[in-house]
């Protein structure tokens, strides 16, 4: 029953264009980029129901997927949208789509740079389509192999990266270097600003070169997100293919999605002060 009502009010939504501030702007979005939307098809998944005298709140998760087409490139976007139903009685008093987790709450980690002399030097031959495969087979499931966070977007991009072939150093300072170890891990693996300002000052192991413009990243690179504009890095995605415009389309968890735009406008928690690092993995 559930599901059903969870499918016809997104059809709804969708056919109505519905005043979904989040609605809103992906619709827009795709406007200003010139971008068709062939079909949009959805599935429901409640995973979490409470009750309380006539009132309840079924939480849930949409997997949406868009077939788009930009400039004779047709491409598949996908995107997990958290969201709750809340019912008095039998009828529906609010529906809301929630904001995902950022780093936004945790203290600002600035890594250590001090180097080791036992590690690998700064240029490492980084496998970028290994990478890429590594990117699309766990961007909405997670790899039992690593800790999963409740904030898991740097988290995932590391395991990307080191799927790709980065070598790891620093163990076992936390504040020092980029590794894992199973039950150990260094700030720049998981926190977002610890992994930005890593990137911007390693000489050794993992190493990245900052680029000007979006569109010089290729598939396998870095977009780093500072969503408010005040300093605090919260927010890693890597780059996994190009659009119509040659600008890159971005895999990303915490909030998971395949093949996003890399502006993230149509993000909760974007703000119009958003600042970006664009980084070229292993150069």
């Amino acid at each position: 029953m559930v599901d059903s009502f969870l499918q016809n009010e997104w059809e709804q939504i969708i056919r109505e264009n519905k005043d979904f501030e989040w609605w809103r702007k992906k619709i827009e979005a795709f406007r200003r980029r010139g971008v068709q939307v062939l079909q949009v098809t959805g599935e429901g998944r409640p995973y979490h129901q409470m009750n309380r005298n006539h009132r309840r709140e079924i939480q849930y998760h949409l997997h949406l997927s868009y077939l788009l087409k930009q400039h004779g490139k047709t491409y598949l976007e996908e995107e997990i949208i958290p969201g709750s139903l809340h019912f008095n009685g039998e009828a529906l008093a609010r529906h809301e789509i929630s904001q995902a987790a950022t780093d936004h709450h945790m203290e600002p980690i600035v890594p250590s740079f001090e180097s080791d002399p036992k590690s690998e030097q700064r240029y490492f031959s980084y496998d970028r389509r290994a990478a890429v495969r590594y990117a699309e087979r766990w961007w909405n499931d997670y790899n039992p192999d690593y800790q999963k966070f409740e904030v898991d977007c740097t988290n995932y991009i590391s395991q990307c990266l080191r799927a790709g072939g980065a070598p790891m150093w620093g163990s076992p300072n936390r504040s020092r270097g980029w590794w894992y170890t199973g039950n150990n891990w260094s700030y720049s693996w998981s926190v977002a600003h610890a992994f930005r300002w890593y990137l911007s000052g390693s000489n050794q192991g993992l190493t990245a070169t900052e680029m000007e413009n979006a569109t010089d990243l290729m598939p396998g690179d870095v977009i780093c997100y500072d969503f408010e504009g005040d300093g605090k890095w919260n927010h890693t995605t890597i780059v996994v293919a190009k659009d119509g415009n040659g600008e890159p389309l971005v895999n990303a968890h915490t909030a998971n999605s395949r093949n996003r735009y890399w502006r993230y406008e149509d993000s909760p928690a974007w703000t119009p002060k958003c600042q970006y690092k664009f980084f070229r993995i292993g150069e």
